[in-house]
């Protein structure tokens, strides 16, 4: 058996790794492949997906540092003898929501190569500093020079919910960025990695040469582990695991080709031995969880949420898409690709795994108006009624949950979401879905579409629900039986329960809870 290594959670330096006895998956032929295919790149990722390290690799390989690619897929098909000159940015230190941390980050890193470089700023403004650099460092080498930029988007992100500040980075970044499309005859590569694709438009003006390899298939696994690469680069650490839980779990992210597992969390189980939630622990979603309660978003779409690509690129400052900002930051991935026309693509987004369907709908449910420490009794209390199959009791459950949510709640501003049909949906589907419970919403029949089917320890529970103010009552359970939804289940020859929900804006709460027995 392969001898184990050590695990390099958190380790963005290829360096470090080869030199250290770090486990590393091999990204090189990737890498020559799209430097032989192109010059100028962009890339986006959700965070903590080796965008960082796949940076470092870059530059390690262009100032041929051949030491390091020794027995890699590359080392013997790159000219080690040309050592091209490399400026690597980063805005990954800096919290760039104060006006000057911009413009601040950007002067400390050209002094930082000007000083390496023995080449002392001959002007102040960071454009010109940069221009500069390019000329004085293609002159002392005779080479074109290569161009790597980190977190390019956080200091836009950053500041999101300062639309003034926001858009004057975005400004202040469009003049930096235009400097790679000025100065393209002195540039061997560059590449742009962050978490959100803000337009060519608004960011890139005039760098029409920029190509986007976020949904190409060819470099789909560009990022992130494959299930080969678990089965055999990590082969010494799946002894005690179970492999298709991992599967279930972590896997399942997908940009059009081979889909991939996050690997900040296949490192941490492999260190730490048990199945948590490690990559939405690092870092809480909060602009995205308070963007989706605001935009009164359904939360049983999540599972099947349609877009086409333009909705998945449709980020920027003034106009950010319920759809782009799941996909990009990787709550949501493509499930299902269809083209119905030529030239015309759809997708169908979903979740990529149990991590991130029961993590996303606990946060989910604290902006929905939840307390906390209510919302985590609320689903203990639902998987043991569902354990014992006391499903008489959910009625008492959530009506006490929905009795506990303040008045306070629905007088303030996001009060507002209690006005719109699909909010008591949503908080019933999330109390599921956190749980990590398989769930059907929308399931369509030759009749209709079902709410909502829960399959648990081998029974079924079909759920409709309505608001009273616009239906009648028994009108839930009566539409399960008109359009006939539970026709389909039967064939499972499982115990199939039929249960109608309602629901009243006046009391806030349920008003009608009908269960039968197919």
């Amino acid at each position: 058996m392969t001898a184990r290594k050590k695990l390099p959670i958190g380790i963005q330096t290829f360096r470090e790794i080869r030199e250290n006895n770090y486990y590393y998956v091999d990204k090189t032929a990737l890498a020559l492949s799209l430097i032989e295919s192109g010059k100028h790149y962009f890339l986006s990722r959700p965070r903590r997906f080796g965008k960082s390290l796949f940076l470092d690799t870059l530059k390690e390989l262009f100032e041929g540092n051949e030491l390091l690619f020794r027995g890699l897929a590359i080392h013997d098909q790159w000219d080690w003898s040309v050592q091209y000159p490399v400026l690597r940015f980063s805005f990954g230190r800096n919290n760039y929501n104060v006006h000057s941390a911009l413009k601040e980050s950007l002067h400390q890193q050209l002094s930082y190569f000007e000083r390496i470089l023995d080449m002392p700023p001959r002007l102040e403004d960071v454009g010109g500093r940069f221009a500069d650099l390019i000329d004085r460092l293609t002159e002392q080498t005779n080479l074109p020079l290569v161009i790597l930029i980190d977190e390019y988007d956080k200091p836009i992100l950053d500041a999101l919910e300062n639309r003034e500040l926001a858009s004057a980075n975005r400004d202040f970044l469009r003049g930096f960025y235009s400097t790679i499309k000025d100065y393209d005859a002195k540039i061997k590569f560059s590449l742009l990695t962050g978490v959100t694709k803000f337009s060519k438009v608004s960011l890139f003006s005039g760098l029409n040469n920029l190509k986007d390899i976020t949904l190409d298939k060819r470099y789909s696994t560009l990022c992130g582990y494959t299930d080969q690469d678990i089965d055999t680069v990590f082969a010494p650490e799946l002894e005690g695991l179970d492999r298709d839980s991992i599967r279930y779990w972590y896997n399942g992210y997908n940009w059009l080709g081979e889909g991939v597992y996050n690997p900040f969390d296949v490192l941490n189980l492999f260190d730490r031995r048990e199945f948590k939630n490690y990559w939405f622990e690092t870092g809480t979603p909060t602009f995205l969880i308070r963007h989706l309660a605001n935009n009164q978003f359904f939360t049983p779409n999540l599972e099947q949420l349609q877009s086409d690509e333009a909705l998945l690129s449709a980020f920027d400052i003034d106009h950010i898409s319920n759809e782009a900002l799941l996909f990009q930051t990787g709550y949501l991935t493509i499930h299902q690709v269809e083209q119905p026309l030529l030239g015309y693509w759809f997708y169908t987004l979903g979740y990529p795994n149990h991590e991130v369907k029961s993590s996303l709908n606990s946060s989910l449910l604290s902006a929905y108006g939840v307390n906390e420490s209510l919302a985590l009794r609320n689903r203990i209390n639902l998987i043991k009624i569902l354990q014992r199959n006391a499903v008489e009791e959910l009625q008492g459950l959530f009506h006490a949950f929905f009795a506990s949510i303040p008045h306070q709640w629905y007088d303030s501003s996001r009060g507002v979401l209690a006005q719109y049909e699909g909010y008591y949906a949503s908080i019933f589907y999330s109390h599921f879905a956190a749980l990590g419970i398989d769930t059907i919403v929308e399931d369509s029949s030759s009749l209709g579409r079902l709410d909502m089917a829960v399959k648990f320890s081998g029974r079924i529970y079909l759920f409709e629900f309505k608001v009273l103010e616009h239906s009648s009552e028994g009108e839930a359970l009566r539409q399960i039986h008109d359009k006939r939804y539970a026709d389909k289940y039967r064939a499972l020859n499982q115990p199939l329960y039929l249960i109608g929900v309602e629901f009243s804006k006046v009391t806030r709460n349920i008003v009608g809870f009908a269960i039968e027995q197919d």
